[in-house]
């Protein structure tokens, strides 16, 4: 790809291959991938269209190409050649100008640790969605960075290409809705749990290890101890249970709350445990002795999330019903900032991984808005109010008040129930109720129309500044799922592929040390009896039939399996 040094790109099309600040090597068909071509080059090819390899090669110029695709090495690439040890003044880069060709001097969130504000994600990149949709209560990414794993109320783990945001495979991991995901911190394992209380153990492929009932009730939340021998779970019980990783049994269980516990997490240095429930507490555990050490009061409806800062593991974030969150400091065990802004209930929240200062909360209404800490950013007519750090006593102040630096209000469509960023930091994915799976990242320079979306302003004010055709988004929508389509249908037949089969007999395997469509050597070649019928895929004929009637059905053919159903009601389980 080319690119101006500096100012306008022009014809040369170098700002068409960018995406949410990182190169895009290949996107859906525009202007300027046929305008870099050149005209008399073009014109051969016309002329001479009746061969076939040019024919074929001006096809191959001139098509729709697969997808965009993100990718971060760019950036990556650039910090590491230029930067500098921080004795030597360190190296921040050259700050952007609002100006496409200023793309190619974009950095890496953790090239720019103190710049929180230039990684908000605030660009939709893309919208992912299965065959058959259900709402999804999980997004997580893996730990390399290369997928991202969702969850949903039908019990199928969902894999999505993390560059490309495609269809990679689907797989049915637990028979009732999935509530929550967990990896461990040495990569190795990921543990699942779901409505009916059961706990699956997998391997980074998938292969099913362990299957442990742990709950009566449906289990809200999982987390890792920081060294991953044992976890906790949070269920709609009232209870927390402590687990051993390894032998897969029960060690301890924590009680204290007067309803349901809907969220856990483990401190990612210390042996200490928050847990959040639908009594309006937060309570912070001893998980060797199992006693609560203090309880943590605010809120004035259920909680909906409790998640400690990953980075320095200083603070705790907590969301709750009641459309705010709060950040406590586990050093003066009281809360130092509250989070307003938002006109529904808060359902989930996330900390960025390398910005422990940005936090990022999604709500009932499927709005999506980042909060800076350390910037208070009150609208107008609302007054400032002052960090405890800052205050005479810090023990008796209120809490200060944080607006959001930006907001996404029509992020989706109904709640958003899971959140999660990429390791690297440079994109956010988000799962709602709206059954969509969505990715957001920072704005190139010089994408000015991005604050006039439809995520932004709303589908109605979009279409009538024209930054978005309801008609031209409908008929890509469609494509999208199409493409979608036939990536599960491909996915689905490489994972029902088996060993190579006998001619006429599909899924009989052959014999081994003959070769295929061959007979025993010394007896001539082999002839294949005829088919069985209902067998073979020629064969028209229909199976047989059940031998006897199913039981209470009066010969009627049986129900469509539970989650199954395409019209997919929300889930009920998830708004209590």
């Amino acid at each position: 790809m080319a690119y101006e040094p500096r100012g306008d790109y022009g014809d040369r099309g170098g700002a068409q291959g960018q995406d949410g600040g990182f190169v895009k090597v290949r996107g859906r068909h525009s202007e300027s991938q046929t305008s870099q071509l050149d005209a008399r080059t073009l014109t051969f090819l016309i002329m001479d269209s009746r061969d076939k390899n040019k024919a074929a090669l001006f096809t191959a110029l001139t098509s729709e190409p697969p997808g965009p695709v993100t990718d971060y090495g760019a950036t990556v690439t650039h910090w590491q050649h230029d930067r500098a040890p921080n004795y030597r003044g360190g190296y921040t880069g050259e700050a952007e100008r609002p100006s496409v060709s200023y793309v190619v001097d974009m950095l890496p969130p953790a090239a720019r640790v103190t710049k929180a504000a230039d990684s908000i994600p605030i660009k939709h990149l893309h919208s992912s969605l299965n065959k058959i949709k259900h709402p999804v209560n999980v997004v997580r990414w893996t730990p390399e960075g290369r997928r991202l794993l969702t969850a949903s109320t039908s019990g199928e783990f969902t894999l999505w290409n993390g560059t490309g945001f495609n269809f990679e495979t689907i797989m049915q991991a637990h028979d009732s809705a999935i509530r929550a995901c967990e990896y461990s911190h040495s990569d190795d394992w990921l543990i699942s749990a779901d409505h009916d209380g059961v706990i699956k153990y997998w391997h980074p492929n998938f292969n099913n290890l362990k299957s442990i009932n742990a709950h009566t009730d449906p289990i809200r939340d999982l987390a890792f101890s920081p060294n991953d021998a044992k976890f906790a779970t949070a269920s709609d019980d009232s209870t927390l249970k402590i687990f051993d990783f390894g032998l897969g049994q029960m060690e301890s269980k924590l009680e204290g709350h007067g309803w349901d516990a809907k969220s856990v997490d483990w401190h990612p240095t210390k042996g200490l445990l928050v847990s959040g429930s639908k009594d309006h507490l937060v309570k912070l555990w001893d998980p060797r002795t199992s006693r609560c050490l203090t309880t943590l009061h605010g809120h004035k409806s259920t909680i909906t999330k409790v998640l400690f800062e990953k980075v320095r593991g200083a603070c705790l974030a907590t969301s709750a019903r009641d459309q705010t969150a709060r950040v406590f400091d586990l050093r003066m065990m009281r809360d130092i900032c509250l989070l307003k802004g938002h006109e529904k209930d808060i359902s989930t929240l996330t900390w960025h991984p390398v910005h422990p200062n940005l936090l990022s909360t999604g709500g009932m209404d499927g709005s999506l808005f980042h909060y800076l800490l350390d910037s208070p950013n009150p609208p107008a007519g609302q007054p400032f109010t002052v960090a405890p750090y800052d205050s005479p006593d810090p023990t008796t102040v209120s809490a200060q008040s944080i607006w959001p630096m930006h907001k996404v209000p029509f992020a989706h469509d109904y709640a958003i129930w899971s959140l999660d960023w990429h390791p690297l930091g440079h994109i956010l994915a988000s799962g709602s109720n709206d059954r969509i799976t969505r990715f957001w990242s920072r704005a190139r320079p010089g994408d000015n129309d991005v604050f006039q979306d439809r995520y932004h302003i709303g589908e109605a004010a979009a279409e009538a500044q024209g930054t978005w055709d309801r008609r031209g988004n409908r008929r890509q929508r469609q494509e999208e799922e199409q493409q979608e389509v036939e990536d599960e249908m491909d996915a689905l037949v490489d994972q029902d592929a088996g060993k190579p089969g006998l001619p006429g007999l599909p899924g009989l395997p052959g014999i081994p040390g003959l070769p295929l469509g061959g007979g025993v050597p010394g007896l001539g070649s082999s002839v294949m009896p005829p088919p069985i019928p209902g067998v073979g895929a020629n064969s028209g004929a229909p199976p047989p039939p059940l031998p006897f009637p199913l039981p209470g059905l009066n010969g009627a053919p049986p129900p469509p399996l539970p989650g199954l159903d395409p019209n997919n009601p929300p889930d009920p389980a998830q708004l209590i």
